[in-house]
């Protein structure tokens, strides 16, 4: 028998009710809204403790057959839980219990991840304005900087925004005005900024080539996408060639070089004969980054084939073939054996360039006889083990996603057992710019001061300029309320007419962010954004956070109290977040009841419910167990359950994990699973699963069916 405990998609973001009527309800003087389910994106801790397993000898027995499923997460989220896996004594009356286990539990889905992710990214994020209020323009989506696109395909060139007024959009291509209206092959979408380029009617998709931007613009400002480099996918063809045999000295080093046509992106190549076997590779044999095939030393067995190089093109997915290379070994008597000699790179030192934030793959590859080995050391220290791998039979050295630390002199040493040789490879890491602080939206009431600030590092140190609506900041009209000092403007005594979209374009010679900031100078009572009166209900001992997201101008504060009493929650068990958010760490039966959360400008205050209830987690108590039966005999495998008797509990049951077609010879009972006159197919493995809207328990156990047996009619 075997233990598995899960809680589902529901179990992990709890319950959410919510009400029919809209925030405003508290503010106008009206009644309450009843209590009514919702959705809500929330964070919920890995786990559920078990009070059962330290109460009895019975229950520490299986908690030690419980599996943990959880390994079976992404790496991003086995980091998450390890950062949230806590273990507390729990207290029992006057007795203090030891530790208590946490639940195993069944892996979520990717989505689950990708919400989790998400969740954790919104909770320090900027206050955004509601769509109902004047607002600048903010870019919301647009294609990457650079943007190869398939020939036989029309072209889309994304540029999404939000607005209040919706914003109008206008396109720049090389720097200079793109009068859409004038191409009858262009459109943009309605209500968006994004460019269709229709081929149907023919046209060359080379002929718009080139670096465009997008500008979405209302009476607020003007906003940028990036500068969008529009390139052609290409598949140039192989040139023909007569290619003679190759002759070479039995024991001699030897490359075939591929040298592809220069596709867009660059082709995939690999070594194929040309009857489309592919060629063996091992440390004598091998394929370089560069696509040339290294002999470190040819054998005879070499001419039992030819070689031919493959490029293999992204968009158009089609395989160009290279004529093969044949080979005729001369033979001698005995091979000489001889001292490692370095096929690539050449000599004895050579340098490399990495961008931060890259792959650096190091490459060295040595002829000889024997065969040499490859080894890599770095200068005084060690390979980063965490990010450091070694490919192609130990030629190649790759470290990822590189950062400052990772330059110095690296070396690979070739030996076999006639000497040794070494290449040092001195390797520098230089950086696009990456932010260090990215300029973010500035809401600001009138006569309050504010700042944005634009700063990144890079290598070289990138360089700074600031525009505003889409024109340097040096052209545009005095502001005797905006101060520049650098990375930073400033603004004191903001009025109305201080609203603007300021741009941070940050580059250095490896590349540019551009970040759009607007000012927005706004007097807004504090209002609520989520519906009143939401229900929550969450499993007991489950971390969880209640929502509140507010607006106003000036920028609210807000405060959480639970039960109407007056004391602000926060720090212990609770924790606020910036956007309002209260976090409850640890939930216990004496979380349950209502919290109130407080939203207080100078111009007033709002305010919200939330309700929360606190369930006892699904826990199958008395599991099925590993049996062996023999042909046509009954077998029975148990599943009882303990759930909280508010919440709807269903029992199923899984085969080998997939569900389980109970047929004429299976009886499904609440706490049991009968299976009359056991066949072959019956063996396998059962799981019993028992769910609840916000959870689920799972225990396994493991049929064996033996032998022949003729006394059951069910055969």
């Amino acid at each position: 028998m075997r233990r598995l405990a899960a809680r589902g998609a529901a179990g992990d973001a709890g319950e959410v009710a919510a009400p029919a009527a809209d925030s405003s309800d508290s503010a106008q003087g009206r009644s309450p809204s009843p209590w009514r389910l919702i959705d809500l994106c929330a964070i919920w801790d890995a786990g559920v403790y078990l009070p059962s397993a330290a109460r009895n000898g019975a229950s520490s027995g299986v908690a030690r057959r419980r599996l943990n499923e959880a390994e079976k997460l992404s790496s991003v989220r086995e980091a998450q839980l390890k950062r949230l896996e806590v273990t507390r004594p729990r207290v029992l009356g006057s007795r203090e219990w030891g530790r208590v286990p946490r639940m195993a539990r069944q892996p979520p889905p990717p989505w689950v991840h990708a919400a989790f992710l998400l969740c954790l990214l919104s909770l320090g994020g900027a206050i955004e304005i509601p769509m109902d209020l004047t607002q600048p323009p903010t870019i919301t989506k647009q294609s990457v900087k650079d943007h190869i696109v398939d020939p036989r395909d029309n072209i889309l060139i994304e540029c999404e925004a939000k607005g209040n007024p919706a914003p109008s959009f206008h396109w720049t291509r090389n720097s200079r005005f793109f009068n859409i209206a004038k191409d009858p092959r262009v459109s943009m979408r309605r209500r968006s900024g994004t460019l269709v380029i229709d081929f149907r009617s023919g046209g060359r998709p080379e002929e718009y080539e080139g670096e465009y931007q997008c500008f979405a613009r209302n009476k607020f400002g003007t906003a940028l996408s990036n500068r969008i480099r529009l390139q052609v996918s290409k598949s140039p063809l192989w040139p023909k060639e007569n290619l003679d045999p190759v002759v070479v000295q039995e024991g001699a080093p030897l490359t075939l070089q591929c040298n592809p046509p220069p596709g867009l992106p660059s082709p995939v190549i690999f070594w194929m004969s040309s009857s489309m076997e592919p060629i063996t590779q091992d440390k004598r044999v091998s394929q370089g980054h560069n696509g040339d095939l290294y002999f470190s030393n040819v054998m005879l067995q070499d001419m039992q084939t030819d070689y031919s190089c493959n490029a293999r093109f992204h968009f158009t997915h089609t395989i160009q073939q290279k004529n093969p290379f044949t080979l005729k070994v001369l033979t001698t008597r005995g091979v000489a054996e001889r001292t490692p000699s370095f096929m690539y790179p050449q000599g004895t030192a050579s340098s490399q360039m990495v961008l931060r934030g890259m792959d650096l793959l190091l490459e060295c590859i040595a002829s000889g006889v024997p065969t040499p080995d490859i080894a890599w050391y770095k200068k005084g220290g060690d390979l980063p083990s965490d990010k450091a791998k070694f490919e192609n039979f130990n030629k190649a050295l790759r470290i990822t996603n590189v950062s400052e630390e990772d330059s110095g002199e690296y070396f690979c040493l070739a030996s076999n057992k006639m000497g040794s040789i070494r290449h040092t490879i001195s390797v520098r890491v230089k950086a696009a710019p990456y932010w260090l602080d990215e300029p973010k939206n500035l809401i600001l009431a009138p006569g309050e001061d504010g700042r944005l600030v634009c700063r990144a590092n890079g290598n070289p140190k990138p360089t700074v300029q600031w525009m505003v609506n889409g024109e340097p900041l040096q052209s545009a009209p005095p502001n005797p309320n905006r101060e520049v000092a650098g990375d930073t403007i400033i603004f004191r005594d903001t009025q109305i007419s201080s609203r603007a979209v300021y741009q941070c374009n940050t580059s250095n010679e490896h590349g540019y962010l551009l970040a759009n900031a607007f000012v927005s100078v706004l007097d807004v009572p504090p209002r609520m954004l989520s519906p009143r009166n939401q229900l929550i209900r969450v499993i007991l001992y489950n971390r969880t956070r209640l929502d509140c997201p507010f607006f106003g101008s000036p920028i609210p504060t807000l405060r959480w109290f639970k039960n109407g009493q007056g004391s602000n929650l926060d720090g212990g068990n609770y924790h606020v977040y910036e956007n309002g958010s209260l976090e409850i760490k640890m939930i216990r039966k004496e979380d349950q009841g209502i919290y109130t959360c407080v939203a207080t400008n100078i111009l007033g205050k709002a305010e919200n419910q939330v309700r929360l209830e606190v369930k006892d987690p699904t826990r199958i108590y008395r599991m099925p167990e590993d049996q062996v039966a023999k042909r046509g005999t009954t077998v029975q495998l148990e599943c009882r359950v303990k759930h909280d008797p508010s919440l709807k509990l269903t029992v199923s049951w899984l085969k080998d994990d997939e569900p389980l077609y109970i047929g004429n010879r299976m009886k499904k009972e609440d706490d049991s699973l009968t299976i009359f006159g056991v066949a072959e197919r019956d063996q396998g493995s059962y799981t019993c699963v028992a769910s609840t809207e916000l959870d689920q328990d799972l225990a396994k156990a493991y049929l064996t069916v033996l032998g022949n047996c003729r006394c059951s009619p069910w055969q």
